[in-house]
């Protein structure tokens, strides 16, 4: 029998893009999926759902950080706005430990994923409104850097259990 379970895999690797299309698609991916978590009632919900978040960061920001950032960095010279986005991720994947061993049975995990959704706005923000354009500017090729960063972020969704 032909397995037809539905793998979920973000828009961003479905055809080729550039890097700065391909986090675009990223943010918008994870900003929908808080939207979604503030509908949900069930603490079952609730938990499938965080992990899935937290999943979904956690590849992102890995990419970033092994392909784009240093890419970036490099290009501009930069020693602000990478090393100030390296804690953000920091300060995010704090809370992503903390939310994955804890249960969502409380007011404390409703918080903790209130402050994550706003600690990652305000991350895209900074990213969109300053990093990427000055990132474009750049003689970087965005194709070959997108086409990396898709490629790994295969890898590490194939890496996660269930896959």
């Amino acid at each position: 029998m032909p397995n037809t379970a539905k793998t979920e895999k973000p828009q961003a690797m479905e055809k080729p893009q550039d890097a700065i299309a391909l986090l675009r698609a990223d943010h918008k991916h994870l900003s929908d999926l808080f939207a979604k978590y503030e509908e949900m009632r069930s603490s079952s919900q609730k938990k499938a759902h965080v992990a899935q978040i937290c999943t979904e960061f956690k590849i992102h920001a890995l990419v970033e950080e092994e392909i784009f950032y240093p890419a970036v960095k490099k290009a501009l010279k930069d020693d602000e706005m990478i090393p100030e986005a390296l804690v953000e991720h920091a300060s995010i994947n704090n809370l992503v430990g903390q939310l994955e061993s804890m249960e969502p049975d409380g007011e404390m995990y409703d918080a903790k994923i209130k402050v994550m959704s706003e600690y990652v706005k305000h991350h895209v923000k900074e990213e969109q409104q300053e990093l990427f354009p000055k990132a474009k500017e750049t003689k970087l090729d965005m194709n070959d850097l997108g086409a990396r960063m898709a490629s790994r972020k295969e890898e590490l969704f194939a890496q996660k259990p269930g896959h």
